[in-house]
């Protein structure tokens, strides 16, 4: 019987199920612009429906909310009565970021960071080589080494030695733990342009990427303004900007924290600001200067840099901002790391990250 492909002409989806995936797009756009406010996100679209007509006569707004909850997207809060998301929403919005940041990447295997070295790993080859002190049994090639033995000792008295054997050969596969630093100071919003949002579809795109091509890997977020606290993925979506300086020494030190813990040999830290560290905390006190690079605030910065470098944890930083002010604090900041540093718009910010992580993993450190 023959075997292949049977093409046939595509029809797209017809009527309300077309209507609802649509719809769904720009309402995840929006419940992430919102900060997972599922009310004010639907107020939204109820005011762009009037400008552009999103929906028709057949298939209006109500019928979209309606199909909302039907299909898991949307529940009453039992406190208080009000719409909100659900874990099926949240899980949709890192998908959508992910399809939008990195939709040109190719889907690959399961697996962790490919490097040129073989040993005791979890990726077989088709290689083969004698038996070492160390190797797991597993490894060893059976076939091969019965073979091997009725060569070198013959079929009437058969005997099998250390020297017979033969292990299939792996490779070792790295793997990375990350840190992924996001700025919630006040700038974030600042003159009118919404810096936040792309950074989480950035932080929400790279958990998602990691969960399904690199299920090994650790991804941590941490975000730092006045002070520094590590969140949920599951959290994204809702996060907010605040009346907040920027405590970058508090991000440093509690991402420093996380990677102690971790017993992955790649350790690395991505840090997402839009502008220099103005504040810093000294018992229960807050040192703040916002106009300018304050040397008590850089010096402390600086000496968290040199302690990552020391330990091997290399930081790049993703600067959305081109402001020459700034760039020569980052410039020091990079080479007292021997990081790396991006001045990036929002719109090219996920693809560096993405780059970066995808070039970073391959390294050890």
């Amino acid at each position: 019987m023959a075997s292949g492909y049977r093409f046939s002409e595509y029809i797209p989806p017809q009527g309300n199920e077309a209507n609802f995936e649509s719809l769904l797009k720009i309402f995840l756009q929006l419940v992430t612009m919102t900060s997972g406010d599922a009310a004010e996100a639907l107020s939204w679209m109820s005011s762009l429906d009037k400008q552009y007509n999103l929906t028709s006569d057949s298939y209006g707004m109500g019928d979209f909310i309606d199909d909302l909850r039907k299909k898991g997207y949307l529940q009453e809060n039992p406190e208080d009565g009000s719409m909100q998301i659900t874990a099926k929403s949240e899980q949709s919005i890192r998908k959508s970021a992910l399809e939008e940041i990195f939709g040109k990447l190719k889907k690959g295997n399961e697996g962790n960071h490919a490097t040129p070295h073989t040993g005791i790993g979890d990726e077989a080859t088709t290689d083969r080589r004698e038996y070492r002190f160390g190797d797991a049994l597993e490894q060893i090639s059976m076939t091969d080494s019965i073979r091997n033995a009725q060569v070198n000792h013959g079929l009437s008295d058969f005997m099998l030695t250390e020297d017979d054997l033969e292990v299939n050969e792996s490779e070792h596969k790295t793997q990375t733990s990350t840190v992924l630093m996001i700025d919630i100071s006040h700038s974030m919003i600042l003159y009118g342009e919404d810096r936040i949002t792309p950074a989480k579809k950035v932080a929400m795109a790279l958990a998602e990427l990691i969960k399904q091509k690199y299920p090994k890997d650790t991804l941590d977020i941490l975000v730092f303004g006045n002070d520094a606290w590590q969140i949920e993925v599951k959290d994204l979506p809702y996060l907010e900007v605040g009346p907040y300086h920027t405590n970058t020494v508090a991000g440093l030190e509690l991402a420093m924290d996380i990677l102690r813990k971790r017993k992955t040999g790649n350790k690395q830290i991505f840090m997402i600001t839009d502008g220099k560290p103005t504040c810093l905390k000294e018992g229960i006190h807050y040192y703040k200067n916002s106009f300018g690079l304050d040397r008590k605030v850089v010096n402390k910065t600086l000496n968290l840099a040199a302690q990552c470098r020391r330990i091997h944890v290399p930081i790049t930083t993703f600067m959305i901002a081109s402001d020459p002010y700034l760039q020569q604090f980052v410039e020091e900041f990079t080479r007292v790391n021997n990081g790396q540093a991006y001045y990036s718009s929002l719109k090219g910010l996920g693809h560096l990250v993405f780059r970066d992580y995808r070039r970073n993993r391959k390294k050890t450190f």
